[in-house]
């Protein structure tokens, strides 16, 4: 074997988000030679936290679910020092404020599931089977069911329209980050089985600690920072400084338009776009780790993010995330503190703007019929995976990263 020989890597991996570090780490623990490349200057594709004058921002926010089963394999979890949300939220209805609770994990909190309170006795029976199907049936019979959107199996599982405007749809636009709940059912089911059965958190420096901590195991030299990919080749890559990289197998593992751009006549779905704004005070508009969803379209959810870990701001400092769909509202971030202003009840004009991020395809449009998991290969030794080709999740980056080294390892014409 030449030296050139030796060099080549057997896998070039395009990316360094969730999905591609999961893939790649599978290869080398195969013993194939794989060399990730990544075009900006840290792992983690959309899950970065950046750190600013003592605060840690995420960007955009996000939160981290315990029960992902990729999660439980993959992840050292005491070592995240994962800081619990409530296991609940506040929402603001047309009506005014109502709290819901997890009876089964703040009992004492189940007070506010009294018919009346937040949701009628009939829709408190809805939501209470829905769970308990979702949560005690296999994960396979909610794969196996035929797929409508969030909106009909809402409706279909017996809860009111006026249970789903005031409190579901706030919620789970923030989780699909669209308002008309015509993302897939199936992907909701799945999500709501999730966050049933798991915990909702934050890991003590940042969301970026995930894929730091999966990016740690890969073996020294596998990973390329600051290195974009302009195109795929026969031979391998082209590299955006005009050198070529040759490896025999290629996995993109990319966003879903980045990927159509360096694969022509892939498919890519729809993005969804959300904007995140920081901002410090000096006293804690909400003395818990709780959620607000708000019912009006001014913004899709807020929190005191150092209630729930104070390692995110300095101390003395709290630090307020809130969300909004699409690149933000007329007026900006003027119009977001006015609205904070109601939801927290306090004056805001005092509140120092610490940064805003938009994330463009924050999320695919998940429209049903949508394919939870669909095969990674797009061409002979060319594979693509990622978010996009399975659910908008953690879940569903990890498993697609999963499924391409499987299916690059069961390849005939492998190296």
């Amino acid at each position: 074997m030449t030296d050139q020989q030796r060099s080549t890597p057997d896998v070039l991996v395009v990316g360094a988000g969730l999905a591609g570090i999961a893939c790649a780490l599978d290869l080398c623990r195969a013993g194939l030679r794989v060399e990730v490349l990544e075009a900006s200057d840290g792992v983690g594709g959309r899950m970065r936290t950046d750190r600013k004058d003592g605060f840690l921002l995420d960007r955009g926010f996000q939160v981290f679910n315990t029960a992902y089963p990729q999660v439980r394999k993959r992840i050292a979890l005491r070592d995240l020092r994962l800081r619990p949300f409530t296991p609940g939220l506040l929402a603001q209805t047309s009506t005014g404020r109502v709290r819901i609770a997890d009876p089964t994990r703040r009992p004492g909190a189940a007070g506010s599931l009294l018919p009346g309170r937040a949701l009628s006795a009939r829709d408190l029976t809805a939501l209470a089977a829905l769970t308990a199907r979702d949560v005690l049936l296999p994960a396979g019979s909610i794969k196996r069911r035929p797929d409508r959107t969030t909106s009909a199996a809402l409706a279909r599982a017996g809860l009111s329209p006026r249970a789903v405007d005031d409190l579901l749809r706030p919620f789970l636009s923030g989780v699909f980050l669209e308002e008309e709940l015509a993302t897939s059912a199936r992907f909701f089911h799945l999500v709501w089985r999730s966050i049933a059965r798991g915990t909702l958190c934050l890991p003590a420096e940042g969301i970026g600690a995930v894929p730091a901590q999966l990016a740690a195991g890969l073996p020294d030299g596998t990973l390329h920072l600051e290195t974009p990919v302009a195109a795929v080749t026969d031979a391998g890559v082209l590299l955006d400084d005009g050198s070529e990289r040759a490896g025999t197998v290629v996995v993109l593992a990319t966003d879903g338009p980045t990927a159509a751009r360096l694969l022509p006549g892939l498919p890519a779905p729809d993005g969804r776009t959300v904007t995140t704004y920081y901002h410090a005070t000096d006293i804690s508009p909400l003395a818990e780790p709780t959620l607000i969803v708000d019912s009006s379209p001014a913004v899709l959810n807020t929190c005191v993010l150092t209630e729930v870990t104070p390692t995110y701001a300095p101390p003395g400092t709290a630090l307020v995330s809130t969300s909004v769909l699409g690149g933000g509202p007329p007026g900006g971030d003027a119009t977001v503190r006015s609205r904070l202003a109601e939801l927290y009840g306090t004056d805001t004009d005092a509140w120092t703007p610490i940064a805003t991020y938009t994330v463009k395809d924050a999320l695919p449009a998940m429209l049903p019929p949508w394919p939870l998991s669909r095969t990674t290969r797009f061409a002979p030794q060319r594979h693509v995976c990622g978010d996009h080709r399975a659910t908008g999740s953690v879940q569903g980056a990890l498993a697609s990263g999963t499924r391409a080294a499987r299916e690059v390892l069961a390849d005939p014409a492998r190296p």
